[in-house]
């Protein structure tokens, strides 16, 4: 079987080995060829070409033709090429979704929207998410006739929304899509000394809930409770987090790292804190919980994404509302009670198991064969 793929991930082709690159290691076993249109990047192309099979295609254009060029480009790599199936990572201004959709339409292959998140769902951040929501529901209307399925990626919260939205049950296929190598992230038979009480990995953007965190910092500091916080991550909100830590004379408590290439290194800092913190307010998984969940670092963590899977019984953690009072009280709670904070980590690195990354990518392509109508091979084509 052979794939087309409109992605937004340009990280393969500038050299990077992050989550993208995982998963087209193990496609590569899966599938025949593997076509994936990526938008130009900014940094030197690196990587046309991965595993012998898997081609790399980048595409500039205006944002006004962005569509038309997708399509084209598509179009043209399907007649040289083939392909059964036209996978479309969908957000933003759904160009991938809406070229898919004119590929489907003159091609006759089917194609797949995954939409791993929509901006301001649960819960809007700002105007600006609940514009980019508006756009998400329009698109779903556009495409649920016209695709073949949506592929989401937790259990509860995206099949929810897109029922209400209209979307047919047969039409939502649950796929994972946190691949998680835990050959790197483990739990460790011998405890590692924690260096920081609270641990926070991401994009330092509006929809990850920083300066709730801060606040929630700030009123535990205030309760007398001197804990420590580690931040991993850069984004447009950085000098804004940094000048309310400092405003409020917490700076000195906090350890930032704006990058960690290494999976292993990130893995140790899991370790070497006592609780991993999220409180976003809308998205896919997030990644960097589960990854501490596998390193037997127990998470407290807003209702987004596949926390409510994970967490709702509160035996791997905490769920917590969307304020800064519930966020203060779920970590002191958890922080209070150390067999409970170990319990959890250990609960947490079993129930993270189910990801282990070849396994959810082997689950993914097959999800994609039977998609496509085409059989799944009992045996990997290669490797």
């Amino acid at each position: 079987m052979r794939l087309l793929m409109l992605s937004g991930d340009r990280q393969v082709v500038v050299g990077e080995k992050g989550p993208f690159h995982t998963l087209q290691r193990e496609f590569s076993r899966w599938f025949e060829r593997i076509d994936v249109l990526v938008p130009a990047a900014t940094r030197p192309v690196t990587t046309r070409c991965l595993f012998d099979v898997v081609h790399f295609h980048t595409l500039e254009a205006p944002r006004a033709r962005r569509v038309a060029r997708i399509a084209q480009l598509g179009e043209e790599l399907i007649a040289e090429h083939g392909a059964q199936l036209v996978v479309s990572h969908d957000y933003g201004l759904f160009a991938n979704g809406l070229a898919a959709a004119r590929i489907a339409k003159r091609t006759g292959v089917p194609f797949l929207s995954e939409l791993h998140h929509i901006p301001g769902y649960p819960v809007a951040e700002s105007m600006r998410e609940r514009i980019e929501r508006r756009i998400a529901r329009s698109y779903v209307g556009f495409a649920r006739e016209r695709a073949v399925a949506f592929r989401v990626v937790n259990h509860r919260q995206m099949p929810e929304l897109l029922l209400r939205w209209g979307v047919p049950r047969e039409k939502i296929a649950v796929i994972p899509s946190l691949y998680i190598d835990r050959a790197v992230f483990q739990q460790l038979e011998q405890a590692v000394p924690a260096r920081f009480d609270l641990c926070f990995v991401g994009r330092m953007v509006e929809n990850k809930g920083l300066l709730r965190l801060v606040d929630a910092f700030t009123a535990l500091h205030e309760r007398g409770l001197a804990l420590s916080m580690l931040l991993v991550g850069r984004g447009p909100l950085q000098k804004t987090v940094a000048a309310r830590l400092a405003k409020r004379g917490l700076e000195r408590f906090v350890t930032w790292k704006e990058w960690v290439a290494d999976p292993a290194e990130l893995a140790q800092l899991y370790r070497e804190s006592r609780l991993v913190v999220c409180a976003s307010t809308c998205e896919g998984g997030p990644r960097f919980t589960v990854e501490a969940m596998a390193c037997g670092t127990p998470v407290i963590s807003t209702p987004v994404g596949v926390m409510p899977d994970l967490l709702e019984d509160g035996r791997a953690g905490r769920l917590v509302g969307f304020d800064v009072a519930s966020l203060a009280e779920g970590i002191a709670a958890l922080l209070a009670n150390e067999a409970q904070r170990l319990a959890a980590g250990r609960e947490g690195a079993r129930r993270a198991q189910e990801f282990e990354y070849a396994r959810t990518i082997r689950f993914y392509a097959s999800e994609l064969h039977r998609l496509a109508g085409e059989p799944f091979p009992e045996r990997a084509l290669r490797g």
